[in-house]
C-alpha cells in the first residue's frame, strides 16, 4: 500500500490531498491548491479553445475567502493581470483588530486553471472552482492511507527498533522519538516554522471522514443516477428533466459502473504484466551489477597478471644482458691489465739497462769500456727491437660494443592494449601454476611431480570472440584422470580442475596416450564444448557462461601434455549440430 503514496499528494503542495477535484484533464488537485494556481486574464484577451465561458469574479466561492492569496503574485507563484490597488489598514475596530476598507468591485474577467502534471488548461464556468466535481473516491482513499500510517505510530527514523513516535512533523509528515525529533527536526532555521503535533492528533486528524453520497454539481440536493456517455459524466435526475443531456447517451450509473470497473480491470492486468517484467528487469539488472563487480575484479587480476608475467620476462632478459656486459667488462679488464703486467716488466727491463749504460758511459776507462762495448750495443739494440711497431698501443677498446635496441618494445608497450584474439595464441603460464607443474618446451609442455592433481592456467584471459585450441595427450600412466577446460583465474589449483565453483572441466572420455582433446570455447554463444580425436563430446558441455576465463589443465605425475594454440577451428566443427548424440560415459562435468 505504500507504494502509491505518490498517487495520493497533491502535485502542487506535495502533501495529501484535501478536498481534491477532479480537473477536465482528469487529474485532480487539492481545492485549496487550485485556488493559488487561478490565472486571470483581462476581459479583452478571447479564451482559449479549450476553454469554458467564464463568468464574473463575484461569482466565484475563493474570493471571499481570501482575496489576497488569490490576486497575489507572491503567494501563488503565478503572474496574473490584477490591476487592483494595494490594500491598506487605515482603522481599528474596538477589540484592536484591523479591519480594511471595502475594496473596489474587480473588473470583469476570464480565469482559467493549469493542470500542473499535462499542463492543460481549462477554462472556469460560472460557478466557479465549484463547477468541478469532488473526487469523494480520492478523499476516502486518502483517509483510510493515513488511517493506516497512523496507527503504528512509530518513529520512521529509527535505523534499529523504531521507537514509539512522540510527535509528528504536520509539514514533513513524518513521525520521531525525541532523540530522533531532536538530531534531525531541531526547532531552529526553516524548520521553527513546522508545526509538531502529537501522534494521538495526529491519528485523529487522519482519521477518514464518512463516505458522502456522490451529489451534482449543478444541483447539490440531487444524487447522481445517470451517466452521460458523451460527456462522460455521472449526471442527475434534475439534469434530463432540464435537458441539458437530451440528444447525448445516458445509461444507468450502476450499469455503467460496472462495466467501467470491468475495463478498469481489464487495464490493469496488462499493467500488472509489464510492472511484473519491470521487477524481473531490476532483479535482472541487480544481478549484472554483482557479475559487473565480479568480472571486474577478475579481469584487473588478469590484467595485473599478464602485466606482472610481462614485469618478469623483462627482469629476465635484463638479468641476461646484463651477464653479457659483466663478461665483456671482465674479458676487456683481464686483456688490459695483462698488457700493463707486460709493458711493466718491459719498461722495468728497459729502464735498467739505460741507467747500467748511462753509468759505463761516465766512466774514463777506454780499455775497460771497449772490453764489454759490443755485447752492450748488442743488448740495447735487442731492447729497442722488443719494441715493435703495436707494442705500446691498446689491444682492446675501452667501449662497449653492445647497444641496447629497446624501441620496439617500447612501441609494444605504448600500443599495449585490450584486443579481441578471434584465434588466441597462448602458452601454459608459469607464474599461475602449481609449485608442482613441470614446464618444458617454450611453456607449451607440462608435466607433475606429485600424484595429487595440480592445476596450471593458461598465459591469456578471454572474454569475447570464438576460441579453439587443442591438447595431446604424451603419456598416460595408471588412469590418471587429467581434466581440460577453463577457469577463473582465483580457482584452487591443487585440488581437480572442475572440483570448485570456479572451472568447467572435461575428464575421462576415451583419453588414452595420443588422444588429442579439442576445447572450442565459445563466447559469442557463451558455451563450451569439448572434442576427442576431432569427435564432440555431446552437443555442448557448458552454457549461460558468463566473464572472463582463462584455459586451465589439471594433470598428476602420470601425464604428460602438450598444448597447442593459435588453431584455426576445423570445418568438421564449425559444422558439427548441436544435436548430435551424448554419452554420459565419454566425459564428466563438474
Amino acid at each position: 500500500m505504500a507504494d502509491m503514496e505518490d498517487e495520493l499528494k497533491c502535485p502542487v503542495c506535495g502533501s495529501f490531498y484535501r478536498d481534491p477535484i477532479i480537473l477536465p484533464c482528469s487529474h485532480n488537485v487539492c481545492l485549496p491548491c487550485a485556488r493559488t494556481i487561478l490565472v486571470q486574464t483581462p476581459e479583452a484577451e478571447p479564451p482559449s479553445p479549450q476553454g469554458r465561458p467564464s463568468a464574473s469574479a463575484s461569482d466565484y466561492d475563493y474570493l471571499d475567502a481570501d482575496k489576497m492569496s488569490v490576486y497575489s503574485e507572491a503567494d501563488s507563484g503565478y503572474g496574473s493581470y490584477t490591476g487592483f490597488a494595494p490594500f491598506v489598514p487605515n482603522q481599528k475596530s474596538p477589540n484592536g483588530v484591523r479591519v480594511f476598507p471595502p475594496a473596489p468591485p474587480p473588473p470583469l474577467r476570464h480565469s482559467s486553471l493549469t493542470c500542473p502534471q499535462c499542463h492543460r488548461s481549462a477554462m472556469l464556468e460560472e460557478r466557479g472552482l465549484r463547477g468541478f466535481a469532488r473526487n469523494r473516491l480520492l478523499e476516502a482513499i486518502v483517509g483510510r492511507y493515513q488511517q493506516s500510517r497512523a496507527v503504528a505510530a512509530r518513529c520512521q527514523l529509527c535505523e534499529r527498533s523504531p521507537q514509539e513516535a512522540a510527535v509528528v512533523c504536520e509539514q514533513c509528515d513524518i513521525f520521531y522519538c525525541e532523540p530522533c525529533q531532536r538530531r534531525c527536526h531541531p526547532a531552529r532555521g526553516p524548520l521553527a516554522k513546522h508545526r509538531l503535533l502529537p501522534p494521538a492528533q495526529a491519528r485523529v486528524a487522519g482519521k477518514p471522514a464518512p463516505r458522502k453520497i456522490s451529489t451534482c454539481t449543478e444541483h447539490e440536493l440531487e444524487n447522481h443516477s445517470m451517466y452521460c456517455a458523451n460527456c462522460k459524466i455521472p449526471v442527475c435526475y434534475q439534469c434530463l428533466e432540464e435537458g441539458k443531456h437530451s440528444k447525448h447517451e445516458v445509461k444507468a450509473l450502476g450499469a455503467m459502473w460496472k462495466q467501467h470497473k470491468a475495463q478498469l480491470s481489464q487495464s490493469l492486468n496488462g499493467v500488472s504484466d509489464k510492472a511484473k517484467e519491470a521487477k524481473e528487469f531490476l532483479v535482472h539488472l541487480k544481478n549484472m551489477v554483482q557479475l559487473i563487480q565480479e568480472n571486474g575484479v577478475e579481469f584487473e587480476a588478469c590484467l595485473v597478471a599478464q602485466c606482472d608475467a610481462l614485469v618478469d620476462a623483462l627482469n629476465r632478459q635484463k638479468a641476461k644482458l646484463l651477464t653479457r656486459v659483466t663478461k665483456e667488462r671482465e674479458f676487456k679488464l683481464k686483456v688490459v691489465r695483462d698488457q700493463i703486467s707486460h709493458c711493466t716488466l718491459k719498461l722495468r727491463q728497459t729502464t735498467g739497462l739505460i741507467e747500467y749504460c748511462l753509468e759505463v758511459l761516465k766512466d774514463n776507462d777506454s780499455s775497460g769500456f771497449l772490453q764489454i762495448s759490443d755485447a752492450l750495443i748488442k743488448r740495447v739494440q735487442v731492447s729497442q727491437e722488443q719494441w715493435v711497431k703495436g707494442a705500446l698501443e691498446p689491444k682492446i677498446n675501452p667501449e662497449f660494443d653492445l647497444t641496447l635496441d629497446n624501441s620496439p618494445l617500447l612501441q609494444s608497450i605504448h600500443q599495449l592494449d585490450f584486443i579481441q584474439m578471434k584465434m588466441a595464441w597462448f602458452t601454459f603460464d608459469p607464474n599461475s601454476a602449481h609449485p608442482d607443474i613441470l614446464l618444458s618446451n617454450d611453456n607449451l609442455t607440462i608435466t607433475c611431480n606429485s600424484y595429487d592433481d595440480r592445476v596450471v592456467l593458461g598465459s591469456v584471459a578471454l572474454s569475447k570472440g570464438i576460441h579453439y585450441w587443442e591438447l595431446s595427450v604424451d603419456r598416460y600412466d595408471n588412469h590418471p584422470d587429467p581434466a581440460f577446460g577453463v577457469a577463473r583465474i582465483n580457482l584452487l589449483k591443487d585440488i581437480m580442475l572442475g572440483k570448485d565453483d570456479k572451472a568447467w572441466a572435461m575428464t575421462e572420455g576415451g583419453i588414452c596416450k595420443g588422444t588429442t582433446i579439442g576445447v572450442l570455447l565459445d563466447l559469442n554463444k557463451r558455451n563450451l564444448s569439448f572434442y576427442i580425436n576431432n569427435v564432440q563430446q555431446g552437443p555442448v558441455a557448458f552454457e549461460n557462461l558468463e566473464g572472463i576465463f582463462v584455459p586451465a589443465v589439471s594433470i598428476n605425475r602420470n601425464v604428460q601434455v602438450t598444448l597447442h594454440t593459435g588453431l584455426e577451428i576445423p570445418n568438421h566443427i564449425k559444422h558439427v549440430k548441436s544435436s548430435s548424440s551424448y554419452s554420459p560415459k565419454s566425459k564428466t562435468k563438474y
